[in-house]
C-alpha cells in the first residue's frame, strides 16, 4: 500500500505574506540567513508582525548546508526565547536549519510544541513542503539528507515579492534544482500517480518560465510561476524521493562547496544517459528500461519529443545542456574553477562511496556500482 499526504498548508499568490497579519500577540522566532537581514528583505516580514503586536526575535547564524553546531545554537536560542512559532525566512539552508532546530528541541522537550512556517526567498529547494533537510559534517566533508515527519513545516508562504531581487546566477542554479527535483522524483522507484502529476506540472512550468525568470527580475508572472514550480517539485519528491544526481551532487557540495543547484545542473544530463542506457552511440532497441518512457514523457511536456526513444532522450539531454548554457552554468566541474584537477580526481573514490550511501541514491531507477559512479564523476570533470 502507498500513501500520499499534503500536510503543509500553502499560502501563495499576490499578497501571500499578509497571512502573517493573522498572528496576534504570539512570540515568533525568525530564522533568517544573513543576506535576508542585511538586504532589508526581512522588513517585509517584521513590518507585518509589528502591526499585530507580535513579539519577535531574529536568529541569523545561518550558513549554507548548516552544520550541526549551528543547529545547536538555534536550539539554544529557541529555549531562551520560548516562541509559539518559528518563521524560517530564506533559502533552503535557513529552512533546513529551522527544521533541525524544531526537531532537536522536540526531542529534548517533547511537551513543548512550536509551529513552523517556511517562507522561501529562492525558488529552488521546495524545502517549505518537505520533511527533508540536509545538514553537513564539516569534519568528514559529508552531507547528510535527513527525513522525518516532524520536520515538515505546518505552513508555507510563497510570495513572489521575496524573489524579485534574487541575482540571475542564483535564479539559474535554483531553477535547475527545481528541474532536477521534478525529473528525479518522476523516475524514482517510489514514484506514484500523485507525485508524477506534480512533477509533470513543475517541469511544464520550468520549460515555459525559467528562462524568462532568469532574464528579467521584474517579470513578476514568471517569478510567481517558478516559485510555484519549486513547491510542486518539493511535494513530488517528498512523496517519491530523488535519485543518483542528488546523491552525487551532495558530495560535490560537501567536498568542494559547489552550489547544490549548479552541481545538479552539471550532473543531471549524465544521469539521464546513465539511467536510460542511451548515449550518443546508442541505436534503437526493441525494449527499454521503464525510466526511458518517463524521460520521453518529460521531453514531450517541454516540447522536444523526437522520432523515437533514442532521439528523444538525446534531444532531452541536449535541451538541459542548452538551458545550462543559456544561463551561464558550465557543462562540467572544471569550468567552475573551484578545484584543481588533481584534488578532484583524488577525491573521486571517496565521493563515489558517499554517493552510494546517500539516501537519495536508494530510489534511483538504476542501481549503480561504485565503479560506475566513479566513471560518472570522471565524466563530469
Amino acid at each position: 500500500m502507498k500513501t500520499f499526504e499534503v500536510k503543509t498548508k500553502i499560502n501563495f499568490g499576490q499578497g501571500a505574506l499578509d497571512r502573517l497579519l493573522d498572528f496576534t500577540n504570539e512570540r515568533v522566532l525568525i530564522v533568517a540567513d544573513p543576506f535576508v537581514v542585511s538586504s532589508g528583505l526581512i522588513h517585509q516580514v517584521t513590518e507585518r508582525l509589528k502591526r499585530t503586536q507580535v513579539t519577535y526575535d531574529v536568529f541569523q547564524d545561518v550558513v549554507p548546508d548548516p552544520p550541526i553546531d549551528k543547529i545547536i545554537g538555534g536550539v539554544r536560542r529557541l529555549f531562551e526565547f520560548r516562541p509559539d512559532y518559528i518563521l524560517a525566512l530564506g533559502g533552503g539552508s535557513a529552512i533546513d536549519l529551522a527544521k533541525g532546530v524544531r526537531k532537536f528541541a522536540s526531542e529534548m522537550e517533547p511537551d513543548y510544541k512550536v509551529k513552523l512556517f517556511a517562507i522561501p526567498t529562492t525558488s529552488g529547494t521546495g524545502s517549505e513542503v518537505t520533511s527533508f533537510a540536509v545538514i553537513t559534517d564539516p569534519v568528514e566533508h559529508r552531507k547528510y539528507p535527513l527525513s522525518s515527519e516532524d520536520m515538515l513545516p505546518d505552513e508555507a508562504i510563497l510570495d513572489e515579492e521575496l524573489v524579485k531581487s534574487v541575482p540571475a546566477s542564483i535564479t539559474a542554479d535554483t531553477g535547475m534544482d527545481v528541474m532536477t527535483h521534478a525529473i528525479e522524483a518522476y523516475v524514482s522507484i517510489n514514484n506514484n500517480e500523485f507525485s508524477g502529476a506534480l512533477a509533470e506540472k513543475s517541469v511544464e512550468i520550468c520549460g515555459q518560465f525559467l528562462l524568462r525568470s532568469y532574464s528579467d527580475n521584474n517579470d513578476t508572472h514568471a517569478r510567481r510561476k517558478m516559485h510555484i514550480a519549486s513547491c510542486l517539485a518539493g511535494l513530488a519528491f517528498n512523496s517519491a524521493s530523488l535519485g543518483l544526481a542528488h546523491g552525487m551532487a551532495h558530495q560535490l557540495g560537501a567536498k568542494f562547496h559547489i552550489p547544490h543547484g549548479r552541481a545538479n545542473a552539471i550532473v543531471l544530463p549524465h544521469i539521464i544517459e546513465y539511467n536510460s542506457r542511451i548515449d550518443k552511440l546508442s541505436r534503437s532497441s526493441r525494449t527499454y528500461d521503464p525510466c526511458v518512457q518517463k524521460y520521453c514523457n518529460m521531453a514531450r511536456i517541454i516540447g522536444v519529443s523526437n522520432l523515437n526513444e533514442v532521439t528523444t532522450i538525446r534531444a532531452f539531454v541536449a535541451y538541459l545542456q542548452f538551458m545550462n548554457h543559456e544561463m551561464g552554468i558550465p557543462s562540467n566541474v572544471s569550468g567552475l574553477g573551484v578545484v584543481s584537477e588533481g584534488e578532484y580526481f583524488a577525491a573521486i573514490e571517496e565521493m563515489a562511496e558517499a554517493a552510494l550511501l546517500d539516501g537519495c541514491t536508494e530510489t534511483n531507477p538504476r542501481v549503480p556500482t561504485k565503479k560506475e559512479v566513479m566513471e560518472l564523476y570522471r565524466a563530469i570533470w
